[in-house]
């Protein structure tokens, strides 16, 4: 009993440890498109979209290649919306058939991705489109297997969501990895080769670390997975009827708490809430409204950061290799940034339980009530990084990457997290590919954004990112209606009645 006990602790270890490294070298690696960009264009991929076109203030014939530039943050425009679109029906199979399916699938998407990229060339330049949308996509549905990992902790759930975010985010520097070699001269298809042979890696850990099902939150006692699945199940039967076997009215019950897949949904007196009830919820517009002005302000830096570079820097390659660097290196610092997030989260949860009154107060309002200062704050961090995103001097450009980094591991750790603590368990893979999918259909818009700048703007910014400034604003709309939400229910336990979590 003590040996397997020990060896549960191990395993669940070993699932947290390689979780975080599957999520900072491979899921959200789409997001280092700046430094790939440089590789592909020094490969000469779209080279073909450049033209020579005479500067009239100095008379002499330049290369311009906006065309190109337009090209490359289309491609991004499309994988970052797949990444979040594909969330729904990511989010369907997760809930409907388990982990070991959707990581499959994932893992076959992603090696799809990585081989179409390693065998693609300026020739087939094209190849680009459908391999960085697979590759957003794969590297999602690791994201999303990964987050349950956090259940396995339950004092340090929110700390270790927000971690798992704050890897996804950081993994972006791994182009830069890809960058840096390539300058040392290793060739693009052999590091893409590489990195389709770690799918090995990924299908040890789906069969030997993980559930064929779920990870349920409360964690039912003796809950096994993976590789001791077997073990525990056979240890049950040997208890039920070896000798000295635990008594028959008891075994039986612990044997299916053990083995129990999914927890039961949330119920509210004995009427279960129901998907479209949190769907139809202000809790959760005005958590998509949060999550998709900041996002839209992400994506479209991530997406036109090559050609600002090249404007701010007039076209210096050493400079914007510079730059790109510094851009990437700061990527890593999300794993560092991430969770803060969760610790502010946990932090406000445990004063809230110790404040609240037992007979009026829930766990899931503590919850609730503990994220209000992370929403603000991570709306906070949002308007600070616009602001210095739209002042148009190249110094001032690393402190926005210090501010976009800090913001977007609050923002999308926070977004897994209140998603976890304001619904039932049994809708977060539904709820969560549904608020991702609608608010990709928002980060469209980045590129007309894009082509405004570029077409009728001149290449000046300028009213783009006022606009986005002042878009960014509507997220304090969310933390507002929390912390209202939070006090209205309080003050209804507090007359006997209160509505269900989903309102």
């Amino acid at each position: 009993m003590a040996r397997l006990g020990g060896w549960k602790r191990v395993q669940r270890g070993v699932t947290l440890v390689s979780g975080f490294v599957e999520c900072i070298c491979f899921a959200g690696i789409i997001f280092g498109w700046a430094s790939l960009v440089f590789v592909l264009k020094s490969d000469g991929y779209f080279r073909e979209l450049c033209v020579n076109s005479t500067n009239t203030a100095e008379n002499k014939t330049v290369l311009d290649c906006s065309t190109q530039d337009e090209r490359f943050s289309l491609i991004f425009t499309i994988a970052s919306f797949m990444n979040n679109f594909m969330s729904l029906p990511i989010g369907y199979i997760f809930d409907r058939f388990g982990t070991m399916t959707t990581r499959l699938l994932g893992i076959s998407l992603y090696t799809t991705a990585t081989l179409m990229i390693a065998f693609s060339s300026a020739a087939s330049s094209l190849l680009l489109y459908p391999a960085l949308c697979l590759l957003a996509v794969g590297g999602i549905l690791f994201l999303v297997t990964n987050i349950q990992v956090g259940n396995l902790f339950e004092k340090h759930r929110s700390t270790i969501i927000t971690v798992y975010n704050g890897a996804f985010d950081s993994s972006s520097a791994m182009f830069l990895i890809v960058k840096v070699l390539f300058e040392f001269g290793i060739s693009l298809r052999s590091m893409f080769l590489f990195i389709s042979s770690c799918s090995v890696l990924h299908l040890l850990r789906t069969f030997l670390l993980l559930p064929r099902k779920h990870i349920p939150y409360p964690l039912p006692e003796n809950f096994s997975y993976g590789v001791s699945y077997r073990t525990s199940q056979s240890f049950t039967l040997t208890r039920e009827g070896g000798e000295g076997a635990a008594p028959r009215n008891r075994a039986p019950q612990r044997t299916t708490k053990a083995l129990q897949p999914m927890e039961e949904p949330q119920k509210e007196g004995n009427a279960e809430i129901s998907f479209q009830s949190c769907v139809f919820s202000w809790l959760f517009w005005f958590h998509l409204l949060w999550l998709s002005v900041m996002q839209l302000r992400h994506y479209l830096f991530i997406g036109t950061l090559n050609s600002m570079l090249s404007r701010l820097t007039e076209g210096d390659p050493q400079k914007i290799s510079h730059y790109t660097n510094a851009f990437a290196l700061t990527q890593l610092c999300g794993v560092l940034c991430a969770p803060w997030n969760g610790l502010i989260m946990d932090r406000h949860k445990r004063g809230a339980h110790s404040q609240r009154d037992p007979q009026n107060g829930s766990e899931q309002l503590a919850d609730l009530r503990s994220s209000v200062l992370s929403l603000s704050l991570t709306g906070f961090q949002c308007v600070l990084f616009s602001v210095c995103a739209a002042v148009p001097v190249l110094p001032v450009q690393y402190l926005t990457f210090v501010l976009q980094v800090l913001n977007r591991s609050f923002l999308y750790g926070g977004n897994a997290a209140f998603i976890i603590i304001a619904f039932p368990p049994s809708h977060f893979g539904k709820l969560y590919g549904l608020v991702m999918s609608v608010s990709a259909v928002v980060s469209l818009l980045q590129y007309p954004c894009f082509a405004l700048v570029k077409g009728p703007l001149q290449g000046d910014p300028l009213y783009v990112n006022v606009a986005l400034i002042a878009v960014t604003l509507l997220a304090f709309v969310h933390p507002v209606n929390v912390y209202l939400h939070c006090r209205r229910e309080t003050k209804q336990r507090e007359t006997g009645a209160h509505n269900a979590p989903c309102v």
